[in-house]
């Protein structure tokens, strides 16, 4: 269980990085950086999964990398939507497309959460699933564009300044160290 805990505040580190001041020092406590895996390093011991390397170390490395903002889009499709009039399937394509640019938007702040598991039985995979989950809050964003693509699909665009992403994640992490705690 503490080992699956590091390794949540260790990606969630990795993710939120690029807040003003937050580095792995400060996130992971106690460990050491590039201790051998399972060996004592006089401030605990480390599991054998658990290895943050130095490089990762550095504080405020930019994940937004030199981009002004981030872009998102997102895409739905007409036909499929649940009503009898076509004004009202196109109205809520928009609103889904919407909604996708804005999961897009999300997946690109906080990361994406990816739960797998492959069944293999006699060498042969046999089940191979993959669930995705992405949380967090958005605001900010300016819509872009909303255009037909196609015959039968929406394009929404939403864009996200720079200043507001490190807010977000600045945020988030003040979340996860107080929930920690």
């Amino acid at each position: 269980m503490q080992a699956t805990k590091l390794i949540s505040i260790a990606l969630v580190a990795i993710a939120l990085s690029a807040c003003q001041g937050a580095t792995f020092q400060k996130l992971m406590g106690d460990l050491a950086p590039d201790d051998a895996a399972g060996q004592k390093s006089g401030r605990g011991e480390r599991p054998a999964m658990v290895r943050v390397p130095s490089e990762l170390l550095v504080p405020n490395l930019p994940l937004v990398e030199k981009r002004e903002s981030l872009t998102a889009t997102g895409y739905a499709v007409i036909s499929v939507q649940n009503s009898k009039t076509p004004a009202q399937q196109r109205l809520m394509a928009i609103r889904a497309a919407k909604l996708d640019a804005y999961r897009s938007l999300a997946e690109q702040v906080y990361g994406l959460r990816l739960d797998a598991t492959a069944t293999v039985a006699d060498m042969v995979v046999q089940n191979d699933t993959f669930r995705s989950k992405v949380e967090g809050v958005i605001y900010g964003a300016t819509l872009v564009s909303i255009t037909p693509s196609g015959d039968d699909t929406y394009e929404t665009t939403l864009t996200l300044d720079k200043s507001t992403v490190q807010d977000l994640r600045m945020l988030y992490l003040t979340q996860l160290t107080a929930k920690s705690r």
